[in-house]
């Protein structure tokens, strides 16, 4: 039996789409090697572009289906690598059709406003809720706030300002974000998928695209604020915007509990490796006033002191101050008011919670315009 060319193996994979950016494997740069034996044995080496890719059982079927209908081919092994960052921008740069990136008015050096992402290091600490009832208390202090959902995956922002079923629009090839009742302009993932129930599953190429489509096909306007609603953890969304925007600030969100708060110092770690600098420390779900003796009387329900050891590793192994922003109190009309869309900032501004989130965006906010102090994203040479 005669073995199988390298060009046949070759022909067979550009049949095979990658199943999230559909299209050939080959014309990615995604096939790193071919080697067929003697006896009609072909393995097959793909590049990922991150480890963790959940198609990869998709690819290994397609791949081996392909390759086994080549006349002469025995068997077939498909191995998997990662690109590395040089392989990874050809991507993106191939993806684009050779055009020039999209130009990001907030990563300009002249620009004014005041860019915040809000991290955790997992999810279930509120920190969607955060973001969202941080970013209506700045609106009501009369600033001009914007909010992006970065949280691919898990975007809740427009059901937690009541307008999960509204729609940006659109003018030629820029987008208008979806103003709200309570101030702040929204955009989100989830506004831009034909059905709402529809469930996004992107790898680290599609997310990159989605986050800048956000920030640059989006007409923000004169923004005083920018806030960032990121997934949990250390993974593609972080790292992009640490690309794209060098300039932002990381507000960390934790729990009390000790779990909570070890993965958050991750997070912070992560954005002062991406050159971005952590202003702060927000500890939610921090206690419950007791129903029965009075708000005077706590119930550590989650434990204590999360926030705080927060604050004080990320001050040490940052080089300067992380301040613990603030705690806030287990509320169930926070909760209700995310469901309702109502953010507890305006339905019950005197609310405990409601305060401390004030007092919070209050400290915040506090800097006016301008570029003095302002994180540039900048590193000395050789050391990134």
């Amino acid at each position: 039996m005669t073995s199988p060319s390298t060009e046949q193996i070759t022909a067979a994979l550009a049949t095979v789409n990658d199943p999230e950016i559909r299209r050939p494997l080959t014309d990615l740069g995604m096939v790193d090697e071919i080697r067929v034996g003697d006896d009609g044995d072909v393995e097959v080496r793909i590049l990922l572009t991150v480890s963790g890719c959940p198609m990869r059982d998709t690819l290994t079927n397609d791949v081996t289906a392909a390759v086994a209908k080549v006349p002469g081919v025995s068997r077939v092994a498909v191995e998997f690598g990662v690109m590395n960052d040089e392989q990874r921008s050809n991507l993106q740069a191939s993806l684009r059709g050779g055009k020039a990136p999209k130009e990001i008015p907030f990563a300009k050096p002249g620009s004014l406003t005041r860019v915040i992402a809000v991290a955790s290091g997992k999810g279930g600490v509120g920190k969607s809720s955060v973001t969202v009832n941080l970013a209506t208390a700045m609106a009501r202090q009369g600033l001009k706030v914007g909010i992006v959902d970065a949280d691919i995956y898990g975007h809740s922002v427009p059901a937690m300002l009541g307008i999960a079923d509204h729609r940006p629009t659109q003018v030629e090839e820029m987008i208008m974000p979806v103003p709200t009742e309570e101030g702040p302009s929204v955009i989100s993932i989830g506004m831009l998928k034909p059905r709402r129930d529809q469930v996004v599953a992107w790898r680290g190429p599609m997310l990159d695209r989605a986050l800048v489509q956000m920030l640059a096909d989006v007409y923000w306007g004169d923004l005083d604020v920018l806030l960032l609603d990121l997934p949990p953890g250390t993974g593609d969304v972080a790292i992009s915007l640490g690309q794209h925007l060098p300039n932002a600030e990381v507000v960390v969100v934790t729990t009390p509990q000790e779990a909570a708060a070890e993965v958050a110092e991750r997070a912070g770690t992560m954005a002062s490796m991406m050159h971005q600098r952590v202003v702060g420390v927000v500890e939610n779900m921090s206690f419950l006033p007791c129903p029965h003796c009075g708000p005077e009387h706590r119930l550590d329900v989650f434990g204590t002191g999360g926030g705080e050891r927060v604050a004080r590793t990320l001050s040490q192994r940052l080089g300067y101050d992380v301040p613990l922003l603030g705690d806030i109190p287990l509320d169930e009309r926070l909760r209700a008011g995310g469901d309702l869309g109502k953010p507890l900032v305006t339905s019950d501004p005197d609310a405990p919670a409601a305060r401390s989130l004030s007092g919070i965006a209050e400290r915040l906010s506090g800097r006016g315009r301008g570029l003095a102090g302002m994180q540039l994203g900048l590193a000395p040479a050789g050391k990134r």
